[in-house]
């Protein structure tokens, strides 16, 4: 298993990050967490088992799983220096459409983790495993583009 503690150029990133004002060093990081989050969400996707076979009558259409994932920034947690994003799967109470008019997978954690009857197929763990470096990467790349743009435009100011 892959380590996160191989990051490096943290230092500078702080120090750059200090030459913007809060707001916008706010919305860069803000950004950047969200890069790496879409890198996750669509790994689980592509992960995401989908049933093959004729759909079962008051079962959700096949691709539901799929469709239900999403990220989210969780604001109460998050703060000019720390962004939190959330990726994970809608799931309501049943299979019935909602307002919206999608239909949640409310199935989701016994495909993750079984059942007494059912065998795990695991999606959203694997996905993590297999692209947490691969996000890592799309914060410093979304990082590496936006700060300098930044830093010249509250210069130029």
């Amino acid at each position: 298993m892959a380590e996160l503690q191989n990051i490096s150029g943290l230092k500078e990133l702080q120090a750059a990050m200090k030459e913007l004002p809060a707001n916008i060093a706010r919305n860069v990081l803000r950004g950047a967490v969200n890069a790496g989050a879409t890198v996750i969400r669509e790994e689980a996707k592509t992960r995401a088992p989908q049933p093959s076979g004729p759909p079962i009558k008051d079962q959700p259409p096949p691709g539901t799983l799929k469709r239900a994932l999403y990220q989210k920034q969780i604001r109460e947690k998050s703060s000019a220096v720390l962004q939190t994003f959330f990726v994970g799967v809608r799931q309501g109470r049943s299979a019935k459409k909602t307002k919206k008019g999608r239909i949640d997978a409310w199935y989701a954690r016994f495909v993750e983790f079984g059942t007494s009857k059912m065998v795990a197929k695991p999606f959203m763990r694997p996905a993590f495993e297999a692209k947490k470096m691969a996000a890592v990467d799309a914060i410093k790349d979304y990082l590496l583009k936006r700060i300098p743009d930044e830093v010249d435009k509250a210069r130029k100011k």
